[in-house]
């Protein structure tokens, strides 16, 4: 594979998932760790990424209020107003991070009346400009390539909770083999999150439908709702309306 084909594929993974770790782009390219190594500081040279220590960063999670930085943010405007509607007055709601969970939380009703738990802080920050909403930010270690907070501190907090909905982006997500994801500790929370929630959404653009990763994070059948940009009765999605799941 040439390096431009190489690059088009790391940045292709970038947008889609705002992050990658070193290890999948070796296995996924079948190249070695030093030419990803490259490959990634190259693109830090163009400006077209951040780079983290075992992976890369998309530039929207470092400049979330850049709205020109957001990969397919019209599409995720059209998910964020539709996961609103799930939202009334006097919920308790846990939230997980990621540029779509953000376009989310800016179009919720201004005087909306609720409690919002999250592991991000760039969530909470956006959560705080609304006069009456409690925030709540689940604290721990920090993973600076997700921008969320993680590990056995906040897997024993969740475990204390039982919120009636949550919402959280994914990596992947495919009929048959669920929710997957390629971070056994966003892999861990995910499932601890959803176990702390009566009921789950997963906003979710349609180029990460029929994907699926090396860790499971959940069958589909687990999942309340599919929010996508589609339109509910679209083609791309009829595999998932056989799962009794409602899609939105």
């Amino acid at each position: 594979m040439l390096k431009k084909e190489r690059h088009d594929f790391i940045m292709r993974q970038i947008n889609l998932h705002n992050r990658v770790l070193t290890s999948d782009l070796v296995q996924l390219l079948n190249v070695s760790e030093d030419t990803i190594r490259r490959d990634l500081q190259e693109l830090v040279d163009q400006g077209r990424l951040f780079k983290v220590h075992g992976g890369a960063l998309s530039k929207s999670y470092h400049s979330s209020f850049d709205d020109s930085t957001v990969y397919a943010r019209d599409s995720k405007i059209v998910i964020a107003k539709k996961a609103t509607s799930l939202i009334k007055d006097g919920m308790v709601v846990l939230t997980g991070g990621g540029t779509t969970i953000l376009e989310f939380v800016k179009q919720l009703p201004e005087n909306l009346e609720a409690t919002f738990f999250t592991l991000s802080p760039l969530v909470a920050v956006e959560l705080a400009k609304y006069n009456n909403i409690e925030v709540i930010l689940i604290g721990g270690l920090f993973s600076k390539t997700s921008q969320i907070t993680y590990g056995g501190h906040v897997i024993g907090q969740l475990s204390d909770i039982k919120v009636d909905l949550c919402l959280m982006g994914t990596s992947a997500i495919h009929p048959e083999e669920g929710l997957t994801d390629t971070d056994w500790e966003i892999n861990q929370l995910k499932k601890a999150m959803l176990a702390a929630s009566k009921k789950s959404a997963v906003l979710c653009i349609s180029e990460k439908l029929d994907i699926s990763l090396r860790l499971k994070v959940c069958p589909i059948e687990s999942i309340s709702y599919l929010i996508t940009e589609l339109d509910q009765n679209d083609e791309a999605l009829a595999g998932y309306g056989v799962k009794n799941i409602n899609i939105l």
